[in-house]
């Protein structure tokens, strides 16, 4: 692996997972940097949700170990749990905010619930959250009247109020117009860099994520394909490596769907009147 253990906030040994039957992760050994952007990509369907969700301790593995600041999720009790959640960060999909609440009240609400702070002292937390994503102003709007990429800002405010040591971003620049993606990644980087923090970006957006993050973890069919830094990403050799970061249609990764061979199916469809089961 890329690093020692020694300066590693989370490290995932000869991890299984899957749901029921169907195998999602399978024999995944990373570790990941403190004071790191780390990118974890891959093809649609690939398991990357589902590794935050382990790094998180929301589900277990089936075998082998996660663990986050040398303590191990899968053997930890819900309390501790709860514990090494409050020094974890988690931006979901599309900011996932309260629509009842407003900014203010999304950023405190995580104050609110893990902390016996005085309201002043969380009234003076959230304004520099906000701050910090230029969204002070916006402190008594209402998500209805955010765009997206400003509510994807709240969202990061969020994440960060509780000072974790460690953020989790999924799919941050889904849907966003080219201005606020750039916006929001300089954000990650920058908040990273600022507060200390070691950032995972889980992402599908190849060139905007390669400029930001420090090192690049690739996932397919299962498995942990590649590893390294963006440059090494972009100069892979390695088949699936090449075509997801060259976006190619075809290649490891299937354009077609299994199928018979399209003569066969074509004749067995003529002679029986149509394909499909009825």
């Amino acid at each position: 692996m890329h690093d020692s253990t020694a300066s590693s906030i989370v490290r995932i040994e000869h991890l299984d997972f899957g749901y029921g039957e169907r195998p999602i992760l399978s024999d995944i050994n990373l570790t990941i940097r403190r004071g790191q952007v780390v990118a974890v990509m891959g093809a649609s369907g690939g398991g990357k949700t589902t590794l935050l969700r382990l790094i998180g301790g929301q589900v277990r593995p089936q075998r082998g170990q996660v663990l986050f600041e040398d303590r191990d999720l899968a053997a930890a009790s819900r309390a501790e749990i709860y514990a090494m959640r409050r020094r974890m960060g988690m931006l979901f999909q599309f900011g996932a905010l309260f629509t009842d609440m407003s900014v203010f009240d999304n950023v405190a609400f995580p104050l609110r619930e893990h902390t016996d702070l005085p309201e002043s002292m969380i009234r003076d937390l959230v304004l520099m959250k906000l701050n910090a994503v230029g969204l002070r102003g916006a402190r008594d709007l209402y998500p209805s009247e955010l765009s997206g990429g400003m509510a994807r800002r709240v969202a990061m405010a969020r994440a960060i109020a509780l000072d974790p040591a460690l953020v989790m971003y999924d799919e941050p620049f889904a849907g966003l117009d080219p201005i606020s993606l750039g916006i929001s990644a300089r954000l990650i980087r920058s908040l990273n860099d600022a507060l200390g923090l070691t950032s995972i970006v889980v992402s599908h957006d190849v060139d905007i994520t390669f400029d930001i993050a420090d090192y690049v973890f690739i996932l397919g069919n299962g498995r942990l394909v590649a590893h390294g830094t963006p440059q090494q990403m972009r100069d892979s050799t390695d088949p699936l490596v090449h075509q997801f970061v060259r976006g190619e249609s075809d290649g490891p990764v299937h354009f077609h769907y299994p199928a018979a061979a399209v003569a066969d199916d074509f004749l067995r469809a003529g002679s029986a009147g149509g394909g499909g089961a009825r």
